[in-house]
């Protein structure tokens, strides 16, 4: 079985994933990791996301077993993912990498912008997790400022806005619910109730 969960940054998606993962019993990726790897190994290159040529060799390069959890979940590493992840060449770079995980027996889970349309247009179940723009921002402003950044509200806020449009506006793999997408708006959920939810949308479809 092989299940796509994607939607915007602070959607809920991870978690989500995570909690499939666990339940069923499958392996899980989270594939916006591998951008954000990617964007720390181009600011510590200083390279221009400008550079497409020197990005999409960085993202080949890129040792998935020596991503740093703590670098990469920076305000800072999240943005530059955003810009690097609409350079073609680094999409295809790292396209590989998500296929061979997502089609090793026995099925898996991954978690994305893209995997329902174009990393895994087969899966047997595609998720697309979302919420308004302000609930978002504030669960990853809560996130950032536990974690010691200095970020007021209202920037997080427009980081968020910008990254949705730059997201769905790119030309290569914009995020976007696959046609036959499941919808979930996580805005006024908890994550329990969330999980519960997503949980019988998958088991509904393994009985159907």
């Amino acid at each position: 079985m092989i299940i796509a969960v994607d939607g915007p940054m602070a959607s809920g998606k991870g978690t989500i994933a995570k909690a499939l993962a666990a339940h069923l019993s499958l392996p899980h990726l989270d594939t916006g990791s591998l951008y954000r790897a990617t964007g720390v190994a181009v600011l510590d290159a200083g390279v221009s996301p400008e550079d497409h040529t020197a990005c999409a060799a960085l993202a080949r390069d890129l040792d998935v077993s020596a991503i740093d959890e703590a670098r990469i979940r920076t305000a800072q590493a999240g943005a530059m993912a955003s810009k690097i992840a609409a350079i073609p060449a680094v999409r295809d770079a790292l396209f590989e990498v998500q296929r061979a995980f997502a089609t090793q027996p026995g099925g898996a889970i991954l978690d994305g912008r893209d995997i329902g349309t174009v990393i895994c247009p087969d899966a047997d179940v595609k998720l697309f997790v979302t919420a308004d723009p302000e609930t978002r921002a504030r669960r990853r402003w809560a996130e950032l400022t536990a974690s010691g950044e200095t970020l007021s509200f209202d920037a997080m806020l427009e980081q968020t806005r910008e990254r949705d449009r730059r997201d769905a506006g790119r030309s290569d793999a914009p995020m976007r619910p696959a046609d036959d997408a499941i919808l979930l708006d996580t805005s006024s959920l908890s994550i329990d109730a969330a999980v519960a939810t997503a949980i019988r949308i998958v088991e509904k479809r393994q009985k159907a």
